[in-house]
């Protein structure tokens, strides 16, 4: 069975030769560039890595160590696909703070603020909100909720597609990768963000436009106002996915609606009553679009406590959960199996990465993973990933024990 079949049985429930293994097919199921730099190390692997994304110095996983651990899944993101064509000689080689090095995405500026912190530059060279310091490992963002910020609806005007330049590299990326592997690709870009981690920032404008705690307060005074706003959202959005749609036919098996996070460590942002009145009905929207339209899963990334917005995700439409964090209140494993399990494909959950990846024996972690594996493996609808991404300092027999036993124990 190849990678492309065995994630699409998985995805529809159907029984595999093994679970499907990912690491880094989104930016949020990765690892960080220090971590993956020892694991390319620990199989004679020495090339100077791609930094997929440099605001959390996310590696790009390479052919070798997608073979070394099965892995089964790549990204197709508009967002890099400029940068994933172009050759390595055009990436910007940089050694981080505490020493990984690596290759920048052509283009990338980057300055140094007053406190002596790295900043990312935008194009024109200016200084964004994104800070690294120098005990830091990734950037950032110094900007949420500063003093006299507000938000101002009519100011909100969602970027509503691509330029031809990654539309066409997307193309022939995505042409390339389907026709030359067997990986399945999951597709990102052109989402939505209603709450969590970037709340009132428009991921695809790039434009804060205010407080989140004065988002939280209008979804309950102006509600009338917030649909406006989020269904403003789902149309630009719908604009974006055609042409997605257009520029990679059916080389994906799932897209990406949004990363949304929505909980946080002991409950959801928001009452899960007021969530079902004022966003279910948007993720509705898009999702039934997709569905209607493409042959994708719809593939939403949410963290925290969820427990009590699961249902109203798999009513409005979601076929795919991650990164299931199971540390958080309400989200043990084997309980939203019970309650879910051939609902909703559970993508993550696989390896605690709060409290086991990092301080756990390699044996432990074995234990952990082949635990896992036995509560969320059955009847399909599974793919293992750990909870988010690996971060920098994970030990890197931790991080090859984990893989290991998914593999084995899959």
């Amino acid at each position: 069975m190849t990678s492309r079949e065995r994630v699409l049985r998985a995805v529809n429930f159907q029984d595999t030769d093994r679970v499907p293994i990912d690491l880094g097919a989104m930016k949020a199921s990765g690892i960080g560039v220090k971590a993956y730099n020892q694991i390319k190390a620990s199989i004679g692997l020495h090339s100077r890595t791609r930094i997929w994304d440099p605001k959390f110095m996310i590696a790009s996983v390479e052919e070798a160590v997608m073979r070394r651990f099965h892995l089964d899944v790549l990204p197709l993101d508009v967002s890099s696909a400029v940068s994933d064509v172009r050759p390595d000689k055009e990436w910007m080689p940089i050694t981080l703070y505490e020493g990984a090095q690596g290759l920048l995405p052509p283009g990338t500026n980057i300055g140094t603020d007053l406190e002596g912190r790295w900043a990312l530059l935008d194009q024109d060279r200016n200084q964004t909100s994104f800070r690294m310091p120098r005990e830091g490992y990734y950037f950032d963002d110094i900007s949420f909720n500063e003093p006299g910020a507000t938000i101002d609806p009519a100011a909100f005007r969602p970027a509503t597609g691509f330029t031809d330049e990654q539309l066409g590299a997307l193309q022939a990326r995505g042409k390339f990768l389907y026709e030359n592997s067997e990986y399945a690709l999951l597709g990102w870009g052109g989402g939505v963000c209603f709450l969590g981690m970037s709340l009132i920032t428009d991921r695809l404008s790039n434009v804060t436009m205010g407080l989140p705690s004065e988002w939280m307060v209008m979804l309950m005074t102006e509600k009338e106002t917030c649909h406006q706003m989020m269904d403003k959202s789902v149309e630009a959005s719908i604009k974006c996915l055609k042409q997605l749609r257009d520029a990679t036919g059916d080389y994906c098996f799932a897209w990406g609606i949004a990363a949304d996070d929505s909980g946080t460590q002991r409950s959801e942002f928001i009452n899960p009553d007021l969530w079902a009145e004022m966003i279910k009905p948007h993720y509705s929207k898009l999702c039934a679009w997709i569905h209607r339209n493409t042959n994708w899963k719809t593939f939403l990334h949410s963290c925290g406590s969820i427990y009590h917005l699961i249902p109203h995700m798999i009513e409005a439409g979601v076929d795919i959960l991650n990164p299931i964090q199971t540390s958080a209140a309400n989200m043990e494993p084997d309980r939203l199996k019970k309650e879910f399990g051939g609902k909703i494909v559970f993508w993550g959950g696989g390896c605690d990465t709060q409290h086991m990846l990092q301080t756990a024996s390699p044996e432990k972690i074995r234990e952990h993973v082949r635990e896992r594996l036995g509560i969320f493996k059955p009847g399909g609808g599974y793919v293992f990933n750990q909870v988010h991404n690996i971060q920098p300092n994970v030990p890197t027999g931790n991080i090859i024990a984990m893989l290991d036993a998914a593999y084995e124990y899959g």
